[in-house]
């Protein structure tokens, strides 16, 4: 163990200077007896894996935004430079995580897969380390799964055969000595291994509490709540379904929308730490951030006005204020206000406040109406119109709405289903894989043409540097 500690800390602090899926260095303080002294230093080392979610680069910011701004739900009202090219889905504009720390998270819970089980180097408490491991495969599978729908094709929607998704590694790399360039896995890969961290992790987790603490960390339901979702994507309907029941039941909401947000709570859970729909949630510090790291980088700055420092650089399409039903608490999220420089009517978001103080806030990366939305998708993609009806519905007594027409039906009904999530999640990071996942084309609220779903921006290029360090890679398609 001590050797492999020492070419843990010499090789990785050579590798992690580049921002390749080689990076090996977990970024923290912890000395290696600490973080591999006993369980505590493993659940130490895990809890680095969740620092890196916050990262700009990942929900921080672009994750959060992007998928909004390429689609038709956000637009540009100030050019800072940032999204300019996204908004216009211009060439080589797109969502670029592959710098983003996103390797050196993935390899700290490979480091943690491979040691956690030895019982004899790694002494400690049986249930910790069985919660050490289950979060570290969720958040494995977190993390490969935002890389895997951003860089590839979902199965089954490849165009042209091609179903390269990004480098798989599930064992550590410590050092040199295990360092190794690769090609691309096939998005099947992917996803099958995704699939299987989230059911391993499923049976290791702990349950948590809607609106406690509990929900800053990997539990049973948010790992359910996960691979509801990835098996959305993967058009894996009747296991999708299952999976958001599931979840649901974990966290003990009914059927009938009982134990959502209310019309009366809506607005001000995204102004509450944890949100009280929140399964999982990510938790951000004062200590956590610089002092200049909000005004530059959070979503509160770049989405709303409430501070006088504030960027505000995107507001809602005129298309998305106008699709709200009236009633609809939901269309609260976004407030009529006035931008300098700008004589157009303009609306700050109410979801991003920053309301732990100077732009800080906690990131709800899995709400539990998102459980409904999936469950109503994968019926109607089932048959099952009546209970994708009755879903709908539950959702829509909780935010001040009607039930949809008794006969609402094909292709009236997915489009509904559309409408409701893209209305449920706006500035949430869902709205352009909503689209891409269902081989739609990505509409621009008219504002920019439509992009094709065939055309190769839907895919984003790979770093020119990794690909000339590992002549193994392969570019996207349309970018070489």
């Amino acid at each position: 163990m001590k050797n492999i500690v020492k070419t843990m800390v010499l090789g990785g602090a050579i590798l992690a200077a580049s921002c390749t899926d080689l990076e090996t260095q977990p970024r923290q303080s912890l000395t290696p007896e600490t973080a591999f002294a006993d369980v505590d230093g493993m659940e130490s080392l895990g809890l680095t894996a969740y620092g890196t979610l916050r990262d700009f680069n990942r929900y921080g910011q672009q994750l959060i935004i992007a998928p909004e701004i390429m689609a038709d739900n956000l637009r540009i009202i100030a050019n800072t430079g940032r999204y300019i090219g996204q908004e216009q889905n211009a060439d080589r504009a797109h969502i670029g995580i592959w710098n983003g720390g996103m390797w050196s998270g993935i390899n700290t819970t490979n480091i943690i897969l491979a040691q956690i089980d030895d019982e004899d180097a790694i002494p400690g408490d049986a249930a910790q380390r069985q919660r050490v491991k289950g979060e570290a495969h969720f958040l494995r599978a977190l993390m490969y799964f935002d890389m895997a729908r951003i860089y590839g094709y979902e199965p089954g929607r490849e165009v042209n055969g091609w179903d390269k998704a990004v480098i798989l590694r599930t064992e550590p790399t410590l050092g040199f000595s295990n360092a190794d360039f690769r090609a691309r896995a096939t998005n099947r890969q992917i996803y099958d291994q995704v699939i299987s961290d989230l059911q391993a992790a499923i049976n290791l987790l702990p349950d948590a509490t809607l609106g406690s603490a509990s929900v800053y960390r990997a539990s049973r339901g948010s790992a359910q709540a996960l691979l509801a979702r990835v098996y959305l994507y993967d058009s894996k309907y009747a296991e999708a379904a299952a999976s958001a029941s599931a979840a649901l039941a974990s966290f003990g909401i009914a059927d009938d929308g009982t134990g959502l947000a209310t019309p009366e709570n809506y607005i001000s859970g995204f102004s509450t730490a944890p949100n009280p729909e929140s399964m999982f949630e990510v938790e951000i510090r004062a200590n956590d951030w610089s002092t200049v790291d909000g005004v530059n980088n959070s979503v509160s700055s770049l989405t709303a006005n409430v501070f006088a420092s504030a960027q505000f650089i995107a507001t809602a399409t005129d298309e998305l204020i106008e699709s709200y039903e009236e009633g609809d608490i939901r269309a609260d999220a976004w407030v009529e206000t006035t931008r300098t420089g700008s004589d157009e009517v303009v609306y700050r978001s109410a979801k991003w406040l920053g309301h732990k103080g100077d732009f800080l806030e906690n990131l709800p990366i899995i709400r539990a109406a998102e459980m409904f939305l999936i469950r109503a998708e994968a019926r109607y993609r089932s048959g099952d119109e009546a209970g994708s009806r009755a879903d709908l519905n539950a959702l829509r007594a909780n935010r001040g709405l009607g039930a949809v027409d008794a006969g609402l039906s094909g292709s009236d009904l997915f489009d509904q289903i559309m409408l409701e999530r893209r209305q449920e999640f706006a500035l949430e990071g869902h709205r352009w894989f909503d689209l891409k996942r269902n081989g739609l084309p990505i509409t621009k609220a008219g504002r920019f043409e439509t992009i094709p779903y065939e055309d190769y921006r839907l895919l984003p290029p790979l770093p020119t540097g990794e690909l000339l360090l590992n002549d193994q890679l392969e570019q996207n398609p349309g970018y070489n």
